[in-house]
């Protein structure tokens, strides 16, 4: 009985879905024929996925990435210095947090930032590690934080933007909330173009996405309707990538 119920409820799914159709296929013909045209045709088939082979061999050389990249984060508001060494990259950051009178700095729990020895270097600064101590209110202590200091995980030269994987030790207010924002860039994981880091984590499965990908094209901008541009509502007001290598 329970069988026979359930088929006959299928069967009425079935053909009240064949009526929708049919009436919706004649509502459209109705119009295309008040308006002299013909009845809508399938839609064109799509041969071709992704971007062309001719864009996927595209390449610039090393120096050229690093130029155009520096162009266009620059063209966007955005600073990018160039630095031999990570020592250099901790001088750097030292050097801006006097600058610039930084009080709090918030900074993701990479090895590489680790390495920097900020903490030596800025000793009349306070220095947060990110989710180091668990139950505190790390998205308020980042929005109060003068710096921000990440490490990018790739970057395009061609659109000028970084690319910041979140998890639980790269929490995405490091590079949201804080007044400014240093990121530093690894020059080897510079590439020309966005599919050569969005390909992989294409390929990478679902499960094995990182938590956020956040892609960074200077500082944060915003416009009314008037078209009048505001720098730093939604996220740094001012940010520096540097690029070590």
């Amino acid at each position: 009985m329970a069988d026979q119920t359930a088929q006959t409820h299928e069967q009425w799914m079935e053909e009240m879905d064949r009526k929708a159709r049919e009436k919706q296929k004649s509502f459209i013909a109705g119009i295309a024929g008040r308006l002299g045209r013909q009845a809508a045709k399938p839609p064109a088939g799509h041969p071709y996925r992704g971007a062309p082979a001719f864009w996927q061999r595209f390449e610039w050389p090393l120096e050229e990435r690093v130029e155009r990249f520096s162009a266009n984060f620059r063209s966007a508001g955005g600073h990018v210095v160039r630095v031999p060494d990570s020592a250099a990259a901790s001088a750097f950051i030292a050097e801006k947090a006097m600058e610039m009178s930084a009080h709090y700095i918030v900074r993701q729990a990479e090895p590489e930032l680790e390495a920097l020895g900020l903490e030596a270097a800025l000793t009349d600064c306070a220095i947060s590690v990110w989710n180091d101590e668990p139950g505190k209110s790390w998205k308020a202590l980042a929005a109060q934080a003068d710096f921000g200091v990440v490490l990018a995980d790739h970057a395009a030269a061609y659109t000028g933007s970084l690319a910041v994987l979140s998890s639980k030790d790269k929490g995405r207010s490091v590079s949201l909330l804080p007044t400014v924002l240093m990121a530093l860039l690894p020059v080897d994981r510079l590439v020309t173009r966005l599919g050569e880091i969005l390909t992989p984590l294409d390929a990478s499965g679902r499960e094995k996405l990182p938590a956020g990908v956040h892609f960074i094209s200077g500082p944060s901008r915003s416009a009314d309707i008037e078209n009048d541009l505001t720098i730093g509502v939604h996220g740094p007001g001012v940010v520096y990538v540097i690029v070590i290598g």
